[in-house]
């Protein structure tokens, strides 16, 4: 990978030096060099190459030296690492140079083997900080795709060779559809309805987060949460109520004067189910996730829920009964279920 330097010295001889000297590093691209006369040229010449990685400057110039310059250079690029590159190679030059944030020293006249070494050093220590920076920044951004408990584990030392082990639970889980989304969504712009969309699951999963839930996946228009621990199903059921009250009161104005008032179905249940990580191992593509009988009929309740309904069972009314408020809905017939289902409806 080429590097890319800024020599700043008013000396024209100095870039007549450094092209001579490395004239092989030029043509085989190693390094590509540009040049300045003093720190005011210097601090242009990198808003124009924000790829620079080093700069080597002498300290006397005019208009601004290189102790001045080495101020300068936090703001103008956080990054980049400074050498300097002068004959004023006395002990107070030197510890002002580093107390400023230098990354090295090299006397006049130049030892170019010397500097060659001094140059490749420092470009290392560049690359590594901006290595770790990027990693940073992918780590933040895989937080966005990945529930924070699939991070702590991943932080494992088994992580590696547990991928496909799964463990069975006692959880609550909630899907939450957003009613008529999908045909709504073909009077609108892609923008407007992504933009909408992302509005709306921002609301429902900080109720969802703050009853101690997570956010298992976005399917299109639902949100599929789930909740375990101590409370699980009434947390589940706090963060349902809450999600459905902040909805209500919701209203975003479109192009073409569109007005979009959402309403929500929510199916709900609780019981014994298996979380892990589903998918192929070979392809190197998982989904940490949770699945069985307790999850898919809390999916079916919901796909029964009508707009503004919090579906439950009657196994789940029982155990929260005495919490919450509900009304009997009637049996139902849920897909793939060869006896009906009593359920009710959670009202407050």
């Amino acid at each position: 990978m080429m590097a890319k330097i800024l020599v700043v010295d008013d000396e024209t001889d100095m870039e007549l030096l450094i092209k001579q000297k490395f004239r092989k590093e030029i043509r085989d691209s190693t390094y590509e060099f540009v040049f300045a006369q003093n720190g005011k040229e210097a601090l242009l010449k990198l808003a124009e190459n924000p790829d620079l990685d080093i700069v080597l400057t002498d300290i006397n110039m005019p208009e601004m030296d290189g102790l001045t310059l080495l101020t300068k250079l936090p703001e103008a690029n956080p990054i980049i690492k400074a050498v300097i590159v002068s004959a004023y190679g006395d002990m107070e030059n030197i510890r002002t140079a580093m107390n400023r944030g230098a990354y090295d020293f090299v006397c006049k006249p130049v030892d170019f083997e010397d500097l060659e070494l001094t140059v490749n050093k420092t470009i290392d220590h560049v690359r590594q900080m901006r290595n770790t920076l990027q990693a940073i920044k992918e780590n933040n951004i895989l937080k966005m795709y990945v529930d924070e408990s699939v991070l702590s584990f991943m932080t494992h030392a088994e992580f590696e060779h547990s991928l496909l082990k799964n463990e069975t639970v006692e959880a609550t889980a909630m899907f939450i559809d957003i009613c008529g989304f999908t045909a709504f969504a073909e009077h609108v712009s892609a923008n407007e309805v992504v933009n909408l969309l992302n509005r709306l699951f921002d609301l429902m999963v900080a109720e969802i987060i703050e009853q101690d839930g997570h956010v298992d996946k976005f399917l299109g228009d639902a949100v599929i949460a789930v909740f375990q621990g101590n409370y699980h199903l009434d947390r589940c059921v706090e963060a349902a109520l809450a999600v459905r009250s902040k909805l209500s009161s919701f209203e975003a104005k479109l192009s073409g004067d569109v007005v979009f008032k959402p309403e929500i179905s929510i199916g709900i249940n609780t019981g014994e189910m298996i979380s892990g990580n589903i998918g192929s191992a070979s392809l190197r593509r998982l989904d940490y996730t949770v699945i069985g009988d307790a999850v898919n009929v809390a999916q079916r309740l919901q796909s029964v829920a009508q707009p503004g309904q919090i579906v439950i069972t009657d196994k789940a009314y029982e155990k929260i009964k005495e919490s919450f408020s509900c009304k009997p809905i009637g049996e139902v017939r849920l897909k793939n279920k060869a006896n009906p289902v009593m359920t009710y409806e959670v009202i407050e």
